[in-house]
């Protein structure tokens, strides 16, 4: 969580565990201190793509 930012602002990213195995956090939501942007955490995978460019 140090490393990452937000790519649209460079702000830093809040973490959000909706549901974890172990360490890892299958799913969840990283949300922007700054622009408040919502990236979703889904299968351990961070989605970090502008709102929208997600499928």
């Amino acid at each position: 969580m140090e490393i990452l930012r937000c790519p649209l602002c460079r702000a830093e990213l809040s973490l959000r565990v909706e549901r974890k195995e172990g360490e890892e956090i299958i799913a969840g939501m990283l949300t922007c201190t700054g622009c408040r942007t919502t990236f979703p955490i889904a299968d351990g995978i961070p989605d970090l793509l502008p709102p929208g460019d997600r499928d």
